[in-house]
C-alpha cells in the first residue's frame, strides 16, 4: 500500500497521512506554530452579524 503524501499547511513540506499523528501537519512543531496562529487571532470564522447562536428572530 502507497501512503498518501500532502503538504504540511505550515512549512510546505512533504509528508505522509497513514500513520501521521499530526496530520495534516508534518510534525508537532507545525501543528503548534498553528494553534498559535488561531490563539493570535490570526485566523477567523466570519459569523453573521445580528443573530447569536440559540436566538430567534423575530416572528419565529
Amino acid at each position: 500500500m502507497i501512503d498518501k503524501e500532502i503538504k504540511c499547511p505550515v512549512c510546505g513540506k512533504e509528508t505522509v497521512w497513514e500513520g501521521n499523528p499530526f496530520r495534516p501537519f508534518c510534525s508537532e512543531r507545525c501543528s503548534l506554530i498553528d494553534l498559535g496562529k488561531w490563539a493570535d487571532e490570526r485566523y477567523s470564522v466570519k459569523v453573521e452579524e445580528g443573530k447569536e447562536e440559540g436566538e430567534e428572530k423575530d416572528g419565529e
